[in-house]
């Protein structure tokens, strides 16, 4: 195992000087575990679980063993907010047999497994500690699967790169107006569901290419409602929400959006469309502010396809078995994602920002992220790899003032390389006992079925 050659706060900084990018840094981390209030709510600290998904719910889409100690054990670890993994808001709309999907006859397995993280929360602390829960809800669009795990795409645009790399029909039609207006619905009655379970809010996920997403960068969709224009690729998302706010007003509402997908103009949303290779945030900056003005209660921040560029949205040390290495430093990745969330929360102040990207920084995440927090960049600091590794970081954070590097991510992406073989996702080398078998077992599936081999290829400068 390869050992973080940037062991000190000085080696880090002076390797982002180099890069010649910007990364703040705090010795003093004690602003992410304090209580604070924001849209009238309050949270317990600053510390956030991202939605990362563990695929391992049962086939109904109800949570499954795995799913509910997953969840306890973050929230026994301290984070003031946890936002709940990808959740479908209908059963033929999942992105694999083992997604979550919260119906009629799953929903009283959500509200057991909302009453149980809730119990973990307080347990450590004698009862008084809550936390918020935000369940996120999804359509899978071009990534969705039938029950048997086979493709089965929606599409909302013809595009050049991801038509390629799923592998669409040619002559497969695009999801309808009509389509996208009962859509809605199920976005909305999905949310009420949530209420219904006891999650504090819900998250209406546009982000990572999903149909959500997909639309909001959708320039080429002609003759519809739902693209070409600004107001148009983002109707979906602001009506979603909008009526969603009207049925259900106590619910805190949230969304989970892709600042910049790292795709071509006109294909992409969030792209500089004189420099394709670069983000131009102003219409991320623009959406912020709309979705505040319709009673957006948290904004997480993130950008890039897992699929096809996953090294914007989790730089890492080591890719996917066969995949290349990303085109940038890591160091870089985690500097355009503080970014993309600063340049959102100050566009829409009021609303408190999730920010993303901190895993790769291993024991330095909280002092980056307190700087970031003082600075004003994030209310939140979002671990996603790093809870899988360290679900407890908050409270060792805060009895000691410190991580330390062997209790964390190394950015080996075998979490994610456990979702691509189609097993349930978890740290295989921090809670080995119940994951390495999972990563071995994936691995053999995948080899078997043609899949390249177990090395993945180091990032570029790490």
């Amino acid at each position: 195992m390869k050992t973080f050659p940037y062991a000190h706060r000085d080696a880090l900084l002076a390797e982002a000087a180099r890069l010649r990018v910007e990364i703040p840094y705090s010795n003093e981390v004690g602003i992410l575990l304090d209580p604070f209030i924001a849209g009238g709510r309050s949270y317990a600290n600053r510390c956030a679980i991202q939605p990362m998904e563990g695929c391992d719910g049962e086939l109904d889409g109800a949570p499954g063993e795995l799913t509910a100690r997953r969840y306890a054990r973050f929230a026994a670890g301290g984070s003031g907010l946890i936002w709940f993994e990808a959740t479908a808001v209908a059963p033929d709309v999942r992105s694999s047999p083992r997604q979550l999907c919260l119906t009629a006859e799953t929903l009283d397995r959500f509200r057991r497994l909302v009453e149980e993280t809730r119990a973990a929360a307080r347990a450590p602390q004698g009862g008084s500690q809550e936390v918020v829960l935000i369940l996120q809800l999804t359509h899978a669009g071009r990534w969705r699967r039938d029950a048997a795990g086979r493709p089965a795409p929606v599409l909302a645009q013809r595009h050049p790169v991801l038509d390629e790399a799923l592998g669409a029909p040619a002559g497969q039609a695009l999801v309808t107006d009509e389509e996208l207006d009962r859509l809605q619905d199920d976005f909305v009655d999905a949310a009420e569901r949530a209420a219904a379970a006891g999650f504090d809010g819900v998250d209406v996920k546009a982000c990572h290419g999903y149909l959500l997403s997909e639309l909001l960068g959708a320039h080429g969709r002609a003759d519809s409602r739902y693209g070409g224009s600004f107001e148009n690729r983002t109707r979906l998302l602001r009506e979603t929400l909008e009526r969603t706010r009207a049925r259900l007003p106590s619910l805190l509402l949230a969304c989970r959006l892709n600042a910049w997908d790292g795709l071509p103009y006109p294909f992409g949303f969030g792209t500089d469309r004189e420099k394709p290779e670069r983000p131009d945030f102003a219409e991320a900056e623009e959406l912020a502010r709309r979705l505040a003005a319709l009673g957006c209660g948290l904004l997480n921040v993130t950008l890039g396809h897992p699929r096809v560029l996953p090294h914007l949205g989790r730089p890492f040390d080591a890719a996917l078995a066969g995949a290349p290495a990303p085109p940038e430093h890591p160091l870089a990745g985690v500097a355009r994602l503080l970014e993309a969330a600063a340049r959102v929360q100050r566009a829409a102040p009021e609303v408190p920002v999730v920010g993303t990207g901190y895993s790769w920084l291993r024991q330095h995440f909280p002092h980056v992220g307190a700087a970031v927090v003082r600075q004003g960049g994030a209310a939140f600091i979002g671990a996603g790899r790093n809870a899988f590794a360290c679900p407890d970081f908050p409270r060792r954070l805060a009895r000691r003032g410190r991580l330390e590097e062997g209790e964390l991510c190394i950015a080996c992406s075998r979490c994610s390389q456990m979702m691509r073989d189609g097993g349930r996702a978890g740290c295989a080398v921090r809670d080995r006992e119940v994951y390495l078998p999972e990563l071995r077992a994936g691995r053999r599936r995948a080899q078997r079925a043609g899949a390249p081999g177990p090395a993945g290829r180091k990032a570029r400068g790490s």
